[in-house]
């Protein structure tokens, strides 16, 4: 059900309410309300399954493993590891400052916004969520109305494991996101692409909210030619099907040796019918695309290509499903470059050298992730030092999800800020500064108070005239 336009100021007024009364404060209270949302995911997951069925066509094994057991996994964690983040720190200061009891203290930020994608729908709403109620925030959740299903589900569950004074689901479309945006915010979670991005932050910045933006853009596999041509194929076509390529870090387009893109061909078509022998036009373990613009978008695209088709893919639109499709010999310039893909088409991209390859991702906006088969170390130092991107992932993909203890974070288009366990606690939370200038410490401070003597002058100065190491260049 759609969420009254008019109770939306209500409901956020009502969460800042309780966030001023403290009741998220105390560390066990969180931890009961992470171990409940870990609860959810675990009991309600046959619900969450059948509803991400009907509005994805999304495999009941994908959902149990890339999103349901990844929600437990970090809810669960992120409860046990709170009391040592929450912890206030103590930097190490001179030896004169100590007496002062510098202290950075771990401040909830408030009442929060997270809006939430399609594609991933469980997992890229509760795991920012985890952060939120770990850092002691009040929070409304926003889901996307691309999974009408999931999102009223939401609305039925939530209230039954999380504490709904300070946790709220609000369903809708354009007009109940543009209220949520009007109004203040502590932070905003934004999960989405680039356009809509602008949009948010166009609206934080009149309230001078912080924001996270995790976006997308076109995620480039570069293969080098000395690499096992049949692995690093195998490993992308396993990346690019998670959810019919709708997921933000895809690989996007694979840049190859021209030499060598023959045998990538025949290693993808191989791996592709041991994957999938009758295809995936009618497959239960190959998602359908999101929405039939969607759907049109993608085939728009493929109608435009000037590449060689050499895994044609069928298309059956009023399913919305699209079968995996391969084309070679994609130039720059070509439509399949023209926009992040979010689907299952894989342009391959023929260079001739490394340096050509690095100028071609350079030469675009910063991707979420930069992909690369190889194993020489210069080569990946190369890649490191002179590419940007938010990740870098040598000889797998999608596998750095796995890893929670490494911040996922985009750069530029890509987007901004950070998210996994204790990086999405941080994203919540303030570092609040603090001394406490003892009474003895006033003989210390005289120098300070005016009128300045020559001495006093040349010691609180003396900064100025630190002698500066010579350069080693």
């Amino acid at each position: 059900m759609t969420t009254f336009v008019n109770t939306i100021p209500k409901i956020r007024d009502a969460l800042q309410a309780t966030f001023r009364s403290g009741l998220t404060r105390p560390l066990p209270w969180r931890q009961h309300q992470l171990y409940q949302l870990a609860r959810m995911a675990q009991n309600e997951r046959e619900l969450i399954c059948d509803a991400l069925w009907k509005d994805l066509g999304k495999p009941k094994t994908e959902v149990l493993s890339n999103e349901l057991g990844n929600v437990i996994d970090r809810a669960v964690k992120s409860a046990q590891r709170l009391p040592e983040w929450a912890k206030p720190e103590h930097p190490e200061v001179a030896d004169r400052q100590k007496p002062w009891n510098p202290t950075i203290y771990k401040a909830p930020k408030g009442t929060v916004l997270i809006i939430s994608p399609w594609n991933f729908p469980m997992m890229l709403s509760f795991q920012p969520l985890i952060g939120a109620i770990a850092a002691g925030c009040t929070a409304v959740l926003k889901p996307s109305e691309l999974v009408p299903t999931f999102s009223q589900l939401l609305e039925e569950i939530v209230p039954k494991y999380l504490d709904p004074n300070m946790y709220r689901i609000v369903n809708g479309g354009i007009p109940e996101t543009s209220k949520l945006l009007e109004l203040q915010w502590d932070h905003i979670f934004y999960t989405g692409n680039g356009k809509v991005a602008r949009i948010v932050a166009s609206a934080a910045a009149k309230h001078l909210t912080p924001l996270t933006l995790e976006l997308g853009g076109k995620s480039p596999v570069i293969i080098d030619s000395a690499y096992d041509v049949d692995l690093a194929a195998k490993r992308i076509l396993w990346g690019k099907c998670h959810n019919a390529g709708q997921i933000c870090v895809a690989p996007d387009y694979v840049l190859v040796q021209r030499d060598r893109q023959d045998e990538l061909v025949k290693a993808l078509q191989k791996h592709y019918n041991a994957f999938f022998p009758n295809g995936t036009l009618d497959s239960p373990s190959f998602g359908s695309i999101v929405s039939h613009l969607h759907h049109n978008r993608l085939t728009s695209l493929l109608s435009r290509t000037k590449g060689e088709v050499v895994l044609p893919g069928r298309a059956d639109a009023a399913r919305k499903r699209l079968e995996l499709t391969i084309v070679k010999n994609v130039a720059d310039g070509d439509s399949l470059l023209e926009e992040e893909l979010f689907g299952p088409i894989l342009p391959i991209v023929p260079v001739d050298s490394l340096d050509q390859a690095i100028n071609f991702v350079n030469a675009r906006s910063h991707p979420l992730v930069l992909y690369a088969f190889s194993d020489d170390k210069g080569l990946k130092q190369r890649l490191v030092s002179e590419t940007r991107s938010g990740g870098i992932v040598f000889n797998d993909t999608l596998q750095q999800l796995a890893v929670s203890e490494l911040p996922f974070s985009g750069v530029g288009e890509s987007g901004y800020g950070a998210q996994f366990s204790k990086y999405t606690y941080d994203t919540f939370t303030q570092l609040r500064s603090s001394i406490d200038m003892p009474r003895e410490a006033e003989a210390n401070l005289a120098m300070r108070y005016l009128p300045h003597s020559k001495e006093a002058v040349k010691s609180i100065t003396a900064a100025v005239y630190t002698p500066i190491p010579p350069s080693s260049l």
